[in-house]
């Protein structure tokens, strides 16, 4: 049986070299085991079918299939697998459609080792990660969207489904506790949405969050559900 704090991942890049690159980074991490490879989105699929991995590094511009379209079916048919976007693009286009795509994190390959390790723990506990010029990416979108008054306008940034559902028990009221043994997550995982909602919706508390939802109208249809 394997150990409960291993992480299976299967990595996909187009490129070998980049591939066996990583593998040699992470090779003396502990916890880190790689189940497989993949060299473009509809590999990456099969593969996931077949050894339902617990991470997924993927790459965005790929052959046959691109990252992002790999990313929405994952999350359609795999939405227990986290996915760790790891690129060379940090255009804003491709940041928004891979995070609305369902991935919980977004890193440049000019990345460290460090920075790799601590993303993969970061999505792997719950949370999301962002690399600091990914950061900047989606923060210098935002900035462009406020109007005079400082409201933001436009767009969001997309949240994924379990930061819908995180959110959706928020406005209903019920504890980080509550929420926690309602989406079967622990407490922590709960902070870490809360946290990447407070983030992405520009709310500075829980009513900000709540006012957010309302505004668009969000859970309009099954407030009681």
């Amino acid at each position: 049986m394997a150990d409960d704090s291993e992480i299976r991942i299967l990595l996909v890049d187009d490129h070998k070299i980049v591939r066996d690159g990583i593998k040699s980074l992470l090779s003396d991490v502990p916890g880190c085991v790689f189940v497989g490879e993949a060299e473009n989105g509809l590999d990456a699929l099969e593969k996931a079918s077949e050894i339902t991995p617990d991470l997924i590094i993927l790459d965005i511009n790929m052959p046959v299939m691109d990252g992002i379209t790999c990313a929405k079916k994952l999350a359609e048919r795999h939405p227990e697998i986290k996915v760790l976007a790891l690129t060379m693009l940090n255009e804003q286009e491709y940041i928004k459609n891979m995070i609305a795509a369902g991935a919980h994190g977004y890193l440049l390959k000019n990345s460290g080792k460090d920075e790799l390790v601590k993303a993969i723990h970061s999505v792997m506990e719950g949370g999301n990660y962002f690399s600091n010029d990914v950061k900047d990416a989606i923060f210098m979108q935002i900035i462009r969207k406020k109007n005079p008054q400082g409201k933001i306008i436009g767009e969001p940034i997309p949240l994924t489904r379990r930061e819908k559902d995180v959110l959706r028990l928020i406005v209903e009221e019920f504890t980080n506790q509550e929420i926690a043994d309602k989406l079967f997550i622990s407490v922590r995982t709960v902070d870490a949405h809360r946290r990447n909602l407070l983030e992405k919706t520009g709310a500075r508390n829980t009513a900000g969050l709540v006012k957010f939802a309302i505004e668009r109208q969000m859970f309009t249809n099954n407030n009681h559900s």
